[in-house]
């Protein structure tokens, strides 16, 4: 949250409430910018199961309206955020940026329509954007939604933890690294009307990284379970995911500095002083 910066920081930003699908306060809130980064966007895979159609007012339109203010008012670099989700269940791995995109779920088809509006404004309108995609990002302040801070919150606070899946792997991005990687793409013009990962190149199933953050808290005799409820349906779930990050590394000059234990030790360490911020006992789609 804004509120747990630093004072000095908070007092450098201007913060302007409103709705992406407002395209005249999208015109306005880019005005006078040289650099864009768009990360507005509903997130939830769960959630986009039972409001599919807001993802598309949200992620496509809202989209739509940054793609057009920021080609009114000539910015100089927009930085679009995608996901990993949109290429769905690898088809090889390490996955490239050329690897077919795949609408698995209502949030990854609503990023893929996005994305492709992003595409196609640099190429009708040569608006110097990027798409920047990350696989997934974990970190201090990640909300409930991710695996990563339930399954942290869960075990600090109760004597079980209720999991969704645990077969499918992920390639977890520290969150310092994916906001040092966004920077040095929207600053690299080498790239521009290009799509660039954003990932470790490394991958481990949820089992794997549950069985590491127990450890990791000292709580290995904790039981797990899975809970049906957050389970995603069989032709839904991706299964694998793991970045081929060459293209970022090469010509982006961008290279992860975190490893998977020293990103979670981070994200513990301030889960644990924030605990109160979590309902562990509640599962938040």
């Amino acid at each position: 949250m804004l509120s747990d910066l630093p004072g000095e920081s908070q007092k450098s930003l201007d913060v302007v409430p409103g709705d992406i699908r407002d395209a005249f306060l999208v015109r306005k809130a880019v005005k006078d910018c040289d650099y864009v980064f768009h990360l507005a966007a509903l997130i939830g895979i769960p959630y986009s199961y039972v409001a599919p159609g807001d993802y598309v007012s949200v992620n496509v339109m809202g989209t739509v309206n940054v793609l057009q203010a920021c080609r009114d008012e000539r910015i100089t670099r927009l930085v679009h955020t995608s996901t990993s989700e949109a290429y769905g269940t690898a088809l090889y791995v390490p996955i490239d940026e050329k690897h077919p995109m795949q609408g698995q779920s209502p949030y990854s088809a609503s990023k893929i329509g996005a994305d492709k509006m992003a595409e196609s404004y640099y190429n009708s309108f040569e608006l110097p954007v990027v798409i920047v995609r990350p696989f997934n990002t974990y970190g201090p302040r990640q909300s409930s939604r991710a695996f990563i801070p339930t399954v942290i919150s869960q075990a600090l606070s109760l004597k079980k933890i209720a999991m969704g899946s645990l077969e499918p792997v992920r390639d977890m991005s520290f969150v310092k690294d994916t906001a040092e990687g966004l920077i040095k793409v929207g600053l690299c013009d080498r790239i521009l009307g290009q799509t660039v990962n954003l990932g470790t190149g490394q991958g481990q199933t949820i089992g794997t990284m549950v069985d590491m953050i127990l450890h990791l808290l000292g709580k290995k005799s904790i039981s797990v379970e899975q809970d049906p409820a957050r389970i995603r349906p069989a032709k839904s779930e991706v299964m694998r995911l793991i970045s081929d990050n060459s293209k970022a590394r090469e010509i982006c000059s961008w290279t992860p500095k975190y490893d998977l234990k020293k990103g979670l030790l981070e994200t513990i360490e301030w889960i644990r002083k924030n605990l109160h911020k979590y309902r562990p006992d509640h599962y938040t789609i």
